[in-house]
């Protein structure tokens, strides 16, 4: 059984796979109805509408539909499009079992407890027919895929075979009066337009299932005297053809196969069966642990089966369909059905070759595996997983090729995998001995090699070289030199394909793809959330792939995409051009055209072949937003730019690209205050103060266009702007420019005129206008502010210009001389009083300037930046800033699952999150110091200069200079599991000298950082799991042993925490310490009895102190005479127990208990929710996935 998807709910009583979509309806005892993606894994929509158990459910063929039928007597119709129910049939009088819709017509199949089957038009919404004549519940009924039949089962121990021709015929014709007649009274009289033809009558007690086979006139039935039966019929009668036994318990369903001569049973033994309908005779059985199975359902196309049970289902497939085959040139050789077959890929022809397997000996996953070849010896391997793993060798005769009569003997050998290694050399796997067998082609042992890791598969790796999976792990390995090439870790590799050249590998896993050089350096991976099937390499060294439902595409750099979406799996054989050869699960050679523009595009601009990418361009659709967000994505914005035509993506590419220009010219267009803004901070970030300007000017930003001004030195543009804000009758805004003009006095007139006489003479005080500071002197009178003594004014002036607007020299050496005077505004004092009324629009010019010079604002600033685009566009391109690319953090984090990684990209927040959720931890503040120093650690600071800030370099682990510069390596870690090795030790030592405080902060320490570990092996995962079961059990004795010190007046309690400590699972040394002081402890409160438990255990422990053994000795002596206990201990050391590690009261077998997800220390259940106090992270009784340290864990 090849498991496909499973699901943990409640009983599963109903099950239906959809006919064209890759979905599955799953009916359950609570009354839900779950639509789920098999392929996706994920629940799509749920139905809950039933009161009480669904127990049958079934998709439409053609319409958005499906039936389902309750205990609640109700069938219901739902639009699973519209997510609703849109009606409901009521007739049944008891449990509805099973529902179906007919394959052609409008009808609906029910079987019921009332004893009756009822037919349907769900069209109408009425009850055509109702088929009377069982005497029991009827458990299941169905329509004949093809015939006008119905066949039903029911507990009355009989099988039923309906006639229902005159049913259909009444359908297609028109009723006359008669039939309309017969139509009303069909609910009391039963009607006639079902009749019975044929009743089964062999089980010995109660029938749960029969059903049709699609083509032949069989039907099988399974019933509670656990027996499977196959019966036979034609136009007169049916007859029982044979039984079939082996269900341990009543069988729950039955059907043939659709595609193989065989029959599927499960039970409520736990069983599924399967067996072989010609021979009649049980083939395989797969066994749950606790599930009884309830129900079957089988796709209506594709080779999958569903199954029911106790706590979910499961989907499955029976046998692999993936057809053996290998690559040679432009050739073919695969295995279809019992043949070997030749395909030439030029000419698209198909030969069959010879026949490989005997006729009858077909059997569930015996067909070929893998298939090898030598072209020059014309030989082929075949593999299978016949007898736990064997191989075939066939040597094909060239005057054979395309007659496929030629039987001959093949030869046969034992082994997991078998490959040519060479011209008239093979190797076979033996595992048992983990070792290669090296054979001629008279299948003879020449060579035997041991491999260096656990082997389980062998690939070819070039002559000579052998590519050997391990679960977790590959390597290359030279059978001739006795050495490994190259290692690399992987998840479970399935599949292996060898580039062209055999310079690069495509390692397949279920969901992820490999790329690494022929020396196994890895190059980048690609995760897929669907099952990877096939794949082959291109002739431009691109990887071309297919999942279940996509063909796709790898780049060299780990950049993939869609290239097209399939109907149907295919198993892709060659790749040539613009056409993929596949064979599909059926074994047909296909070719699928396929437009490789888009990844061709891609690769032309990796390899920066930018005359290819520009002529792409001119000649091909490839505009998209996908692929414009590719090109920003790779750092190629102004490629982008060739693509669109919207001038808001022009423009967002343009300021990306740093291209100014066309971002000016966008921004024309759009002409919007936020896209002028935005086109002022590019400009300002690259230093073009022209365009700065100019954007401020357009959108009338004054603050910031002062400010620009000041800073570049424009002292006659600031003293303009000066007069604006007093045509605006903006007062901060005249007193911002005459601060930064540093003129005195047109701050003093400012102030005064807003009223601020006060600050006016202040002002004009300290900068030395006497005259002015007599005059507002004068004014104020007696409310003249007093100046601080001893104080010494300082003048305030505007800073020096960070950037020079420029020298007159090279404004008359430029080719527009007058540059400086276009920007100038024009004079106001030129302006009549005449215009300004005539230009002013708004009221702005305050009536005591009504006298004096005003100007037209709109004209000049329109007039302004004329001037100012023009000179723009005549300027040279400016320098273009790179694009940012992907800080090397962000990649770590996309890249992990590992909270430690996390944490040294300094995201701790998902850091806390990963922790949370795989081990429960609540109590962050201990991993604070911890955090910190996975991230200053796995970062190195270089100051570059005194002006410049400090730049932050990504330490890498395991780099090599060989490493490719566009991979990147997860973080270096400063936490190992050698330093937890050597804290270990230092804490048992501080354990045995009694330092029991040294010792449990020690064992806490390493409790603290086993969560941020990361390691590489599966190996390495299982000695940090027992690391922590190791240390937990320390700290909870060593809490227990400072705690008893620490009272005093409590004899009993101080002899019960000993007693505890003794239980925990220390080492020997330690055990021994613990037992003595315990022993101690009870002798001397006159527990003597307790002591000898003690003393006993002790002298088992076979201790190499004398003194140990001695004391021990003499207390088992002096308790014997007396073996009695002065006070009673909660202590039971006959009956097993674990200590609560909040309470430190002793939990015995079988009593209830909660645990920290964490450390897996068990507490009393009231401490369920509370901090564990023994880890002091996690939340007893919390939901967790379990701790994750490796990157071998994620498959």
């Amino acid at each position: 059984m090849l498991t496909k998807f499973e699901t943990k709910s409640n009983r599963v009583k109903g099950l239906s796979l959809h006919s064209k979509r890759p979905w599955i309806l799953a009916s359950l005892h609570s009354g839900v109805i779950q639509l789920w993606d098999y392929r996706m894994g994920t629940l799509i929509d749920r139905f809950d509408e039933h009161d009480g158990p669904v127990r049958g459910v079934h998709f439409h063929k053609s319409q958005p539909l499906f039936v389902s039928g309750g205990d609640d007597y109700k069938i219901k119709v739902w639009n699973y499009k519209l997510h609703r129910c849109l009606f409901t049939l009521l007739g049944h009088l008891d449990y509805i079992r099973t529902v179906q819709f007919h394959h052609e017509y409008p009808w609906i199949v029910s079987a019921s407890d009332d004893q009756t089957i009822r037919i349907w038009n769900w069209q109408s919404r009425t009850c055509i027919s109702v088929l009377t004549g069982h005497n029991h519940y009827v458990m299941c009924a169905s329509f004949h895929p093809k015939e006008d039949l119905v066949v039903s089962a029911s507990l009355d121990q009989t099988v039923r075979v309906w006639d229902i021709g005159a049913l259909r015929k009444k359908t297609v014709s028109p009723a006359d009066d008669i039939l309309r007649l017969s139509q009303m009274n069909t609910d009391l009289f039963g009607g006639v337009d079902a009749v019975v033809k044929y009743v089964l009558e062999g089980h010995d007690r109660g029938v749960n299932w029969a059903a049709f086979h699609p083509t032949l006139p069989l039907i099988v039935s399974g019933a509670d005297d656990r027996q499977v039966k196959m019966w036979r019929m034609n136009d007169t009668k049916a007859w029982e053809v044979d039984t079939l036994r082996g269900h341990m318990n009543n069988v729950s369903c039955v059907m043939f196969h659709a595609k193989q001569d065989i029959i599927v049973s499960n039970s409520e033994d736990k069983s599924i069966r399967i067996w072989d309908v010609t021979k009649r005779t049980g083939v395989q059985t797969f066994r749950r642990e606790h599930d009884r199975f309830w129900i079957l359902a089988s796709h209506p196309e594709m080779n999958l089966l569903a199954a029911g049970h106790d706590s979910g289902m499961i989907v499955f497939k029976l046998e692999r369909e993936r057809p053996a085959f290998s690559i040679s040139g432009d050739s073919m050789f695969y295995a279809k059905d019992r043949f070997l077959r030749f395909y030439e890929f030029p000419t698209q022809k198909d030969t069959q070759v010879i026949p490989i397997r005997r006729p009858g000996s077909t059997s569930l996953n015996q067909g070929p595996r893998t298939l090898s070849y030598s072209p020059t010896e014309n030989a082929v391997l075949l593999c299978s997983d016949v007898d736990g793993g064997s191989y075939e060798l066939y040597v094909v005769p060239k005057d054979s090729m395309g007659r496929g009569d030629s039987m001959q003997e093949a030869k046969r050998g034992t082994g997991g995998s078998a490959v040519f290694v060479a011209r008239n050399r093979f190797a076979v796997l033996d595992k048992s001995n983990n070792q290669v067998l090296v054979k001629n082609l008279k299948n003879e042992i020449i060579k035997k090699s041991s491999i260096p890791i656990a082997a389980d598969a062998i690939f070819y790796a070039g002559t000579g070289n052998l590519l050997c999976r391990a679960e977790d792990r590959v390597v290359i390995f030279d059978l001739q030199q006795r050495i490994v090439l190259g290692d690399l870790q992987t998840p479970f590799v399935k599949y292996i394909v060898w580039s062209n050249d055999m310079e690069s590998v495509a390692l397949l896993s279920k969901h992820a793809i490999v790329i690494a050089s022929k020396r196994l350096v890895h190059q980048c991976t690609l995760h897929e959330t669907i099952r990877v099937k096939s794949g082959a390499w291109d002739d431009n060294g691109v990887f071309i792939y297919t999942t279940l439902n996509h063909i796709k595409y790898c780049l060299p750099n780990g950049d993939s995409g869609i290239i097209r979406t399939l109907d149907v799996p295919i198993y892709i054989t060659k790749v040539s051009g613009n056409n993929i050869f596949c064979l599909d699960r059926d074994g047909k050679n296909k070719v699928i055209v396929i437009d490789a523009t888009e990844y061709i595009f891609k690769l032309s601009l990796i390899k920066k072949k930018y005359d290819n990418v520009m002529s792409m361009i001119r000649n091909s659709q490839l505009c998209g937003q996908a692929m414009i967000a590719y090109l920003q994505q790779k750092g190629f914005p102004e490629v982008a730019l060739h693509f669109v035509k919207d001038e808001k993506t022009r423009f967002n590419l343009a300021l990306e690209s740093g291209n100014i220009q066309i971002a000016v010219a966008s921004a024309k267009e759009i002409d919007e205050k936020d896209h002028w803004y935005r086109l002022g901070v590019e400009a300002l970030r690259q230093g073009n103060t022209g365009i700065v300007e100019y954007a401020y000017q357009k959108t009338k930003n004054f603050e910031r266009l002062s400010f620009l001004y000041l800073i570049t030195g424009y002292m006659e543009k600031l003293s303009k702007m000066l007069k604006i804000a007093e045509v605006k009758n903006d007062v901060m805004g005249q007193f911002h420019n005459a601060l930064y003009l540093g003129d005195v006095r047109e701050r003093v007139k400012i102030l005064e005129n807003a009223g601020h006489l006060p600050l006016a003479y202040i002002t004009a005080s300290v900068h030395g206008l006497e005259d002015v500071a007599e005059r507002l002197s004068t004014e104020l009178g007696d409310n003249v502010p007093a100046l601080p003594e001893g104080k010494v004014p300082s003048l305030l002036m505007p800073p020096a210009p960070i950037l020079c607007g420029g020298s007159p020299d090279e404004d008359e050496e430029a080719a527009d001389a007058d540059w400086g005077e276009e920007l100038d505004m024009v004079d106001v004092d030129d302006l009549q009083n005449g215009d300004i009324e005539a230009v002013l629009e708004d009221g702005e010019v305050p009536e005591e300037n009504d006298g004096e010079g005003g100007w037209d604002l709109e004209r000049i600033w329109s007039f302004l930046l004329r001037q100012i685009l023009q000179r723009l566009l005549s300027m040279p391109e400016f320098f273009v800033a790179p694009t940012l690319g992907m800080p090397v953090h962000q990649i770590w984090i996309q890249r992990s699952s590992l909270a430690a990684e996390h944490a040294a990209a300094g995201n701790f927040d998902t850091a806390m999150r990963l922790l949370s959720r795989q081990l429960g931890i609540r109590n962050f503040a201990p991993l604070k110091p911890m955090f910190l120093d996975l991230h200053t650690g796995s970062h190195s600071f270089l100051r570059a200069f005194a002006s410049s800030p400090v730049l932050s370099l990504a330490v890498e682990r395991g780099w090599s200079e060989s490493a490719s510069p566009n991979v990147r390596g997860p973080p270096a870690l400063v936490f190992n599991s050698s330093q937890l090795e050597e804290k270990l030790k230092a804490a048992y030592k501080a354990t045995t000298t009694g330092k029991f405080t040294e010792a449990l902060r020690l064992f806490l320490g390493i409790l603290h950082t086993i969560p941020l570990i990361v390691v590489e092996s599966r190996r390495e995962v299982d000695e940090v799991k027992e690391l922590v079961v190791i240390v937990k059990e320390y700290v909870l004795g060593l809490q227990m042993e400072l705690k008893r010190k620490e009272i005093k007046d409590n004899p009993v309690r101080q002899q019960e925490l000993a007693a505890y400590f003794t239980h925990c699972n220390l080492q020997t040394p330690h055990l021994r310490l613990a037992l003595q002081n315990a022993m101690t402890v009870c002798f001397r409160a006159k527990n003597l009895s307790t002591a000898a438990n003690f003393a006993r255990r002790l002298l088992e422990t076979n201790p190499m102190n004398e003194n140990q053994a001695k004391m021990a000795r003499q207390v088992l002596q002096a308790a014997e005479k007396n073996l009695k206990d002065v006070s009673q201990l909660n202590y039971d050391f006959r009956n097993p127990f674990v200590v609560c590690g909040a309470t430190y009261v002793p939990i015995y077998q079988g009593q209830k208990y909660v645990s920290c997800p964490y450390c897996s220390s068990r507490f009393v259940p009231s401490q369920d929710g509370q901090l564990c106090t023994v880890c002091d992270l996690a939340v007893v009784g919390a939901d967790a996935s379990g701790l994750l340290c490796s990157p071998s864990q994620i498959k």
